[in-house]
């Protein structure tokens, strides 16, 4: 998929000392998210993470930025600076980095142990600069200053950009917590300070922009799941996202309070889980975690088990526990917890593994009917208090489909930010920052990049298209044989079909269709068999179209003998 925005040249060259912004991914979209910055002939990155699929995107594990942009330009590209851990800012790195391994990476500690972790499955070790809040670096011609801001994974980081068009400022996602459970603030001082250097551009966070006043404190979710886990008659399962530290840390503590053991299940939750905890960053009272494989020896009323699959993805241990496809089975009287809110386009996949997990027994537990999860982005009133601390001359939303997008630049407004220096655009769209004002001057082809099991690109939309017509409508198939002197039918047809009505009976009628169809076209001399093919599949489509209202996939084939 991808946004021609016809309206729109490609841009031009970049005026000298201008600053260039395209994002390659997360602007009409929650997910997928990298920037690309360019100054003085070089460029910067700004996270490169991955998008999900949806349910039109059968077969499909992951979506990627599109690099062609930047391909052969990556000797130009000076770094990689990583705001944060999840999959989201950092899953695509992996396939960038497969094709210039030498990119520095930027980021925290845990955000680069974290990106350490996923390149050792692809066999590549990366350079990278650690930094923290309050650090300065120069980048090539980017002087980049890293502010701690607060969001659902610590460590998180905000960064100034000083270039000779100006100061731009990425906020990355943040939320305003103000009672965080590892005491990490986003820091306004910092943020205050820029802005009485005078910021000229910044990009903020939209995901939570239509949701009024502020998104409420991680830690109220602490009396929700003690209660919750007072009320379990026998095993608590939590499913969370496999990157979320403070989650997890929440159901230790509350585990540690109940007397209950926890087991880590899913591979990335192990991996990230681990980091953590090595770091310092996950905090676990000694003896409290157990290997999966000690349950069995250990009362059910006293196990806890943490696992991937809170969006319901087919592969992830959740939805293999639904299935009974997994070593563990779910029975009467376990409670499981989906501890996460529901990214858009997911919501058939989860609500079919709570109806599998109620199926066996269990008691679900969402956040449709408990305070088990809070957001960790800015609602409006977090928002347009930014606003008024960094008073910026330009504002551009980023992370968000198109209605976050456009409340948070009408948040900006609110705030006295000239609608005319808000810029609302979407991946591929190419602003410049010259004298201070930031304006959309073209675009850049910027579509989606699929990954299929080892397959990176080769997944068009035509291919998905065909997917889904196999999915939803079956197919048909016919085999034809004629005369190649004559043109007339001499066997067949042969008509197959599978997830459409595969009764042979039922295509009396089209056979007879067929054959007249290839009578015809003999009488008039058509004799190519590509020519023949089209004029099955006319007839064949025509009929199932007319006769049952749908439109499966039809496979004609013409043999000449």
């Amino acid at each position: 998929m991808s946004h021609p925005h016809p309206e729109l040249a490609a841009p031009p060259e970049l005026p000298e000392g201008g600053l260039r912004v395209v994002a390659l991914g997360g602007l009409g979209e929650v997910g997928r998210n990298m920037t690309v910055f360019e100054h003085a002939g070089r460029r910067l990155i700004v996270d490169c993470g991955v998008l999900f699929p949806e349910d039109f995107q059968p077969g499909v594990d992951l979506i990627l930025p599109d690099f062609e942009y930047i391909r052969d330009r990556l000797d130009l590209v000076d770094g990689i600076v990583l705001t944060h851990g999840h999959e989201d800012h950092i899953g695509a790195v992996p396939y960038l980095l497969r094709e210039k391994p030498d990119i520095p990476l930027i980021g925290s500690r845990l955000t680069l142990a974290m990106i350490e972790a996923k390149l050792q499955e692809h066999r590549i070790t990366p350079y990278t600069l650690e930094v923290k809040e309050g650090q300065r670096e120069r980048i090539g011609p980017f002087d980049c200053e890293f502010m701690a801001v607060n969001h659902s994974i610590p460590d998180a980081l905000a960064v100034a950009i000083r270039t000779g068009a100006g100061l731009v400022v990425h906020t990355g996602d943040f939320k305003m917590d103000q009672l965080p459970l590892d005491g990490r603030l986003t820091d306004l001082r910092a943020f205050a300070r820029l802005a009485d250097e005078g910021v000229d551009l910044l990009l903020s966070d939209s995901t939570n922009a239509e949701v009024p006043g502020f998104t409420t404190p991680e830690r109220d979710i602490a009396p929700v799941l003690d209660k919750v886990f007072h009320a379990a008659q026998r095993r608590v399962v939590v499913a969370c996202f496999a990157s979320h530290v403070h989650r997890v840390q929440q159901i230790l503590d509350t585990a540690a309070r109940h007397g209950r053991k926890v087991a880590f299940v899913g591979r990335s939750m192990v991996r990230n889980m681990g980091v953590a905890r090595d770091l310092g960053y996950l905090k676990v009272p000694g003896g409290l975690l157990v290997d999966i494989k000690q349950l069995d020896d250990l009362p059910e009323d006293k196990i806890v088990l943490i696992c991937t699959g809170s969006q319901g993805e087919p592969m992830s241990a959740l939805s293999r526990i639904a299935n009974r496809d997994h070593f563990i089975r779910i029975g009467e009287g376990d409670t499981v917890i989906l501890a996460s809110s529901l990214i858009p386009g997911n919501e058939n996949s989860v609500y079919r593994v709570i109806n599998g997990l109620t199926r066996w027994g269990a008691t679900i537990v969402h956040k449709g009917n408990a305070l088990v999860h809070v957001s960790g982005h800015a609602s409006a009133g977090e928002l347009l208090y930014l606003y008024n601390v960094v008073r910026p001359s330009n504002v551009m939303p980023v992370h968000g489909e198109w209605r976050h997008l456009r409340a948070n630049a009408e948040l900006a407004v609110l705030t006295g930010v000239a609608r005319d220096r808000t810029v609302v655009a979407e991946d591929g769209v190419v602003v410049d920052l010259v004298d201070g004002r930031a304006s959309i001057v073209g675009k850049v082809p910027c579509g989606y990049v699929y990954v299929d099991g080892s397959s990176v690109g080769d997944v068009t939309d035509a291919s998905l298209k065909d997917r889904r017509i196999l999915r939803d409508e079956g197919f048909i198939s016919i085999v034809v044989v004629v005369d190649s002197v004559t043109g007339k039918v001499s066997g067949g047809p042969e008509i197959h079909a599978r997830g459409f009505a595969e009764d042979d009976s039922l295509f009396g009628e089209l056979r007879l269709l067929v054959e007249q169809a290839l009578e015809q076209a003999a009488a008039e001399g058509i004799g190519d068999t590509h020519q023949l093919q089209q004029i099955v599949r006319r007839t064949a489509g025509k009929w199932v179209s007319d006769r049952y209202r749908r439109r499966p996939m039809i496979i004609p084939l013409v043999v000449e003998v």
